[in-house]
């Protein structure tokens, strides 16, 4: 193998021009020829045993040439990208240059590369950081889901009631016949959940254990193609009704469902936590607001493949996510109407953020020479054993050393932008700035100005302004 030529193309691809010489394309036609010569018939030889020779004498010289080619190819081309020293991020485009004759073949191969990186701004930033508070409503609120989770459902012997569960059995009908997912036996329904079609729930309301009656429901439109726009009936009996026990706010619940002896212990811990929590919610929203700006700073010529290749890596991460909860991924396209092919388009703006994002810490590596020591690497494993309270061998079978050492480094180089940055005051609309606002756009304007387009909040980002809202509401004390 040499390599003719090496050039630079555009959207950081090389174009390597390589020869394959005689002596290894005569090594590839062997190994075609002992591939393919028990698929070829030659009269008065057993399958398999004919010579090559007789067989390029019958069929000619060129009957092994493409499987030969095939088969030279993948070792030429991982020998020319390691000769050039190329960092390849995807798969070749490949063509050949003039005819494939005995004396061997010449191709073109376009490789997507690592793109060179340059940094803008890295250090000296600034970004907006939410000032953290915590009020009672807050505290109530997490209150509240910790008495609901402490709930009993009792039985009664009444009427359900919204806020009841009612114990049904159930069968659909469409003119006269059952439909498939209409049946349920022994369902737990809650009644104001909506977690039935729209109406179902409503009809429950009323009855009472043993009763039995035909409730009519009309699907939504936008309902499953099947049913949408149907008129059904189900027929359902009612088993059981329970309703909510709620247990009371007092000392004895606190010692129930925690450590502390009185609620106003319990309190005082659940704000501990829920500030906590929203300070590293708006540490983390701090750091993605600096690495964004750093992200869009810099100058790369990305290739399309790494692009193409995080899209991938989003559809994977999702199938996984989908699969966990237990729905089929086929069973999701079908119930969405979505297709692969929109699930990957509608990826590739965030991917080019992430492989943008990738590319600057990275870059800041570089930069910086951060490099992280066996100790690091240690001491993180060591951090994660107790975070997930396993054993550090086991931890250190499941983790590699290289990938440990590859995100210890990536968070010292964020650490480097977070660390030299400043915090502002987030600026909040006025209610004078939104009147006008409002103002402006019941009017028009011939020419309106443009604005940027809003980047997607994460959810964590969310979270992290939940309760901001609040702010003048009393703190709980």
């Amino acid at each position: 193998m040499s390599v003719k030529s090496c050039e630079k193309v555009e959207k950081s691809q090389v174009a390597l021009t390589i020869e394959v010489g005689a002596a290894e394309f005569e090594a590839a036609v062997e190994k075609a020829y002992q591939k393919m010569r028990k698929k070829i018939n030659v009269p008065g030889f057993r399958p398999g045993k004919a010579p090559r020779k007789i067989i390029e004498g019958m069929y000619g010289a060129e009957v092994f040439f493409e499987e030969a080619i095939n088969i030279a190819f993948p070792d030429a081309y991982e020998a020319a990208v390691k000769e050039q020293e190329l960092q390849a991020v995807g798969y070749p485009a490949v063509e050949m240059v003039g005819e494939c004759t005995k004396e061997g073949f010449t191709f073109k191969a376009t490789v997507p590369v690592y793109p060179e990186v340059t940094l803008g701004e890295y250090k000296g930033l600034s970004a907006p950081k939410d000032e953290v508070k915590v009020t009672a409503a807050d505290v109530d609120e997490r209150l509240k889901q910790l008495s609901d989770r402490n709930t009993r459902l009792v039985s009664v012997e009444r009427e359900a009631k919204e806020g009841d569960t009612a114990v049904i059995d159930f069968e659909g009908f469409l003119d006269g016949k059952p439909f498939d997912g209409g049946k349920g036996e022994n369902h737990s329904l809650e009644l104001g959940s909506h977690s039935f079609v729209p109406g179902f729930e409503e009809q429950v309301v009323g009855m009472k254990a043993g009763d039995e009656k035909d409730i009519d429901i009309t699907f939504p439109e936008d309902y499953h193609a099947d049913l949408a726009g149907k008129a059904v009936v189900f027929k359902v009996k009612v088993h059981e009704v329970k309703e909510k026990e709620v247990p009371a706010l007092d000392d004895e619940f606190a010692k129930d469902v925690s450590e502390f002896d009185t609620l106003k212990e319990l309190k005082a811990d659940l704000k501990k936590k829920i500030a906590e929590e929203r300070q590293k919610d708006a540490d983390r929203a701090f750091e993605d607001a600096l690495m964004e700006k750093v992200a869009d700073g810099i100058t790369a010529d990305i290739p399309d493949a790494m692009v193409e290749a995080q899209c991938r890596q989003f559809l994977d991460n999702f199938k996984m996510q989908i699969s966990q909860q237990g729905i089929p991924y086929d069973q999701y396209l079908k119930i969405t109407g979505m297709d692969e092919a929109k699930l990957l388009e509608d990826a590739k703006e965030p991917a080019l953020r992430q492989v943008r994002m990738d590319l600057a810490v990275a870059a800041i590596i570089k930069a910086e020479n951060i490099e992280a020591s066996d100790e690091d690497v240690e001491a993180e494993f060591k951090k994660l054993a107790d975070q997930y309270n396993m054993d550090l061998e086991m931890v250190k079978k499941y983790l590699q050393a290289d990938q440990v050492k590859d995100q210890i480094v990536s968070q010292k180089a964020v650490a480097v932008v977070v660390d030299s940055a400043t915090a502002v005051k987030p600026e909040k609309k006025t209610a004078k700035k939104v009147a006008k606002k409002t103002e402006e756009a019941a009017e028009g304007e011939e020419k309106p100005a443009k604005k940027p387009a809003a980047k997607k909040k994460t959810a964590k980002k969310a979270e992290a302004a939940e309760g901001e809202e609040k702010s003048a509401e009393k703190e709980a004390e």
